[in-house]
């Protein structure tokens, strides 16, 4: 081979490795959330349980649940409903078992008449929404 044509490849290969480290440092490495946002949003999600009244855990749940999946749809995951999101979450999510039950808790809330939940289960909830964000980069 021509020594030409040798140092003509070796351009070609060391232009295209340089391009691809150019796409790899400046392509999106997934979502960056407002940290302090949703830490600010959470501890007031907390802050707001109160142990002696039982109509603050229902909010808490529900908010908590809000907040996880307004984290989700900035994420880009797709589906109409947060339980279609969970569905294509893959793998996100370090126990996703429990952000199912603390959906399903929430589901219970907003959709049974009468239901009744004690401060232990809404405190357990929020614990596994807080793991949920932090799983997903927003806490």
């Amino acid at each position: 081979m021509d020594g030409g044509v040798v140092t003509f490849i070796l351009a070609i290969l060391i232009v295209a490795v340089l391009v691809f480290v150019a796409i790899l440092l400046t392509g999106k490495r997934g979502y960056h959330f407002n940290v302090e946002a949703y830490q600010t949003r959470f501890l007031e999600i907390e802050n707001r349980l109160k142990k002696e009244t039982p109509a603050t855990y229902t909010v808490a749940i529900i908010n908590a649940d809000k907040l996880l999946d307004k984290a989700m749809n900035e994420m880009g995951l797709p589906g109409k409903t947060m339980g279609e999101r969970l569905k294509k979450s893959g793998g996100r999510f370090s126990d996703i078992n429990g952000v199912w039950r603390a959906h399903k808790l929430r589901n219970a809330i907003a959709h049974e008449a009468d239901f009744e939940i004690s401060y232990k289960q809404a405190s357990n909830a929020l614990a596994i929404y807080r793991q949920a964000l932090k799983d997903l980069g927003a806490i």
